[in-house]
């Protein structure tokens, strides 16, 4: 997706980031424990926040430790899913206004299936 993000690192800030399967699958080969970079709230895997940030965020640059690896949900975001709303743009990023109809379009189908995975339905037995 072409949204420019400035990595101002707010929304590695007290983050509750779903973790899918595949997310922690793919972090987890990098040499990371589960223990250590999530922690699970009794519905899903969230990424941890360790002193206000998440477990991968370098406070003193704001960048991602593990950025190219990182979540489905980070690499969509700020689009985002409000529970009652639907698919929308998180008004707290600074690059918000930014985010094109398209770009909503095209995250909406992975935001979907996150949310169905997170909530125990399995696409496959559907």
């Amino acid at each position: 997706m072409p949204f420019k993000c400035i990595q101002c690192g707010k929304c590695c800030k007290n983050t509750e980031m779903p973790l899918t399967m595949e997310d922690i699958r793919r972090i987890t080969a990098l040499g990371f424990k589960v223990d250590e970079f999530a922690i699970f709230n009794g519905y899903y895997w969230q990424l941890r926040n360790i002193n206000g940030h998440c477990y991968f965020l370098n406070p003193k640059t704001n960048k991602c430790k593990i950025y190219p690896y990182r979540p489905i949900g980070c690499k969509i975001y700020p689009i985002i899913y409000i529970e009652n709303i639907g698919v929308s743009v998180d008004s707290e990023c600074p690059m918000a206004y930014t985010v094109t109809e398209k770009e909503i379009e095209e995250a909406a189908p992975i935001l979907i299936r996150i949310i169905k995975e997170i909530e125990g339905e399995d696409e496959e037995n559907n």
